[in-house]
């Protein structure tokens, strides 16, 4: 999965882009009440151990 894609269903699932830092934009999940970081490489694959580390994150 793009990081591109990753952005679009975590925006589907409620996440908010709360701001963007330097490297990596700021998300926040209303369902687990926590910002996460996701990174800025749209048209690259997100590696699977940071993908399942932003899903547990955003709560999906």
């Amino acid at each position: 999965m793009k990081y591109s894609e990753l952005k679009k269903l975590l925006r589907k699932n409620g996440c908010e882009l709360r701001h963007e830092g330097k490297r990596h934009e700021i998300w926040y999940s209303p369902k687990t009440g926590k910002l996460f970081t996701v990174g800025r490489h749209n048209s690259q694959d997100v590696a699977p151990g940071t993908f399942k580390a932003i899903m547990t994150q955003a709560g999906i």
